[in-house]
């Protein structure tokens, strides 16, 4: 795939939505130097300027580009799984115009110039932007904190342990303290270690008839309720990295109400799916947190459309075969979902469970708004990284024509309805579909 040039281009006869105003029209999009110069009705060929590429997007959506706020990329020291470049086409090809890069790496990001190298390679590699999130302690070891003044001011846009819970709640207090004071955001994975012991799927009824270990739901409602007790000692700004469940809602809830900068994201995997999809054992719905019950995803839907949930992420996790095709308890958790997060979300459109400016408001304007980053809006001035999505072509899943280095999709074989065709960067095309 080439790069297009950065001539002016104008969207014309589009459906423009741009949750960031509440919009969802009939319009046109001028795009020039970068920038978004108009979004709105009757634009028109005649009134842009000379050599523009017009382009008509009749029946087709235009919205921001998504942002992706929690995305595993191996780089550095796990290439095998997923690079800058590969995880970037994948990003392009799924309409996601920056990813949020997470620490657990090898070495982990938890220095500045670690921090740098993610940056530059990115930089050099990657055709959408990419952004790292810096560990919150020193080898994410959850011991000893990381300089989050430094690392910061190294471009970290945000702070975790990946997929590791802190368990020691002084350094967790020390941690959201010290990033009050730099306005910085930690983000959370909120597990128990000890009460999800040797569990591998959601406990309940159906873990039971496979034969499996169950993880139940007070681990991560009994970590996020810590959490917001610190955050209410320290006035920190507070992140769950994915919640799952009523238990955890109830403690998110009370926290907003309370005043607390808390904010949390849902998976795609846990809007669209439920734990009986995990079917015979299939090894690519293993996940962490594991997947619940209907009930459960129901809820996580609701707080969704009720503002509770903020943010919508991938949650893309590449596993290889080795690691894959094993016995269900044996199999590493995760799924890569950066290709398949918007398609996926439309579902819930399609299916009626939430609206198009919620699904979009969730996985562009809000994540934006959270890291302090220029995107997730339509409004002139704004970086012009957005997306044109066919919403109602048919396809199905094919694994092998993903652009991930690893294939381990929940989505092997799904049908779905609709599709970006067009991913801008900067101004720049960096996906056309064919």
């Amino acid at each position: 795939m080439m790069l297009s040039d950065r001539r002016p281009i104008l969207l014309a006869n589009a459906r423009v939505v741009d949750p960031s105003r509440n919009l969802d029209s009939i319009g046109d999009v001028l795009i020039a130097d970068g920038v978004i110069r108009e979004a709105k009705k009757g634009i028109g060929a005649a009134g842009v300027p000379e050599g523009t590429d017009v382009i008509d997007c009749r029946g087709k959506m235009v919205a921001p580009g998504l942002i992706d706020m929690r995305a595993f990329i191996g780089e550095p020291g796990a290439g095998y799984r997923e690079t800058f470049a590969s995880a970037s086409q994948a990003a392009a090809a799924g309409g996601v115009t920056t990813i949020i890069c997470q620490p657990d790496t090898s070495p982990a990001i938890d220095d500045p110039a670690t921090v740098d190298y993610v940056m530059r390679r990115a930089r050099d590699t990657a055709i959408v932007h990419v952004h790292p999130m810096a560990a919150l302690t020193k080898g994410l070891e959850g011991k000893e904190m990381t300089e989050i003044g430094l690392l910061k001011a190294a471009g970290a846009v945000a702070f975790t342990d990946g997929a590791k819970s802190i368990t020691n709640a002084q350094v967790m207090r020390r941690a959201l303290t010290y990033a009050r004071d730099f306005d910085a955001l930690i983000v959370h994975h909120t597990e128990d270690p000890d009460l999800n012991g040797d569990g591998v799927m959601n406990e309940g009824e159906f873990a039971a008839r496979l034969g499996l270990l169950g993880i139940p739901k007070a681990a991560e409602a009994i970590m996020l309720e810590r959490d917001v007790h610190l955050v209410g000692l320290t006035s920190g700004r507070y992140h769950a990295a994915s919640v799952t469940c009523p238990e955890s809602l109830g403690v998110l809830r009370r926290a907003k109400d309370a005043g607390l900068a808390v904010t949390a994201s849902a998976s795609i995997n846990h809007l669209t799916l439920n734990e009986n999809d995990i079917g015979p054992y299939r090894t690519f719905l293993k996940l962490s947190p594991p997947l619940r019950d209907e009930r459960d995803r129901g809820a996580l839907i609701e707080a969704l459309r009720a503002g509770l949930v903020d943010v919508i992420m991938s949650d893309h996790n590449p596993q290889d075969v080795e690691t894959k095709r094993l016995p269900f308890a044996e199999a590493a958790p995760g799924a890569i979902g950066i290709e398949t997060m918007l398609i996926a979300g439309l579902r819930l459109v399609h299916n009626g469970e939430i609206d198009l400016l919620t699904l979009l408001r969730a996985t562009s304007t809000r994540p934006a708004e959270l890291l302090g980053l220029p995107g997730g809006t339509l409004r002139a001035g704004a970086p012009a990284d957005l997306i044109v999505v066919d919403m109602d072509l048919p396809w199905v899943v094919d694994p092998t024509e993903l652009k991930s280095k690893c294939k381990n999709t929940p989505f092997d074989e799904a049908r779905m309805q609709g599709r970006v065709v067009r991913t801008i960067v900067a101004g720049r095309t960096v996906y056309e579909m064919v």
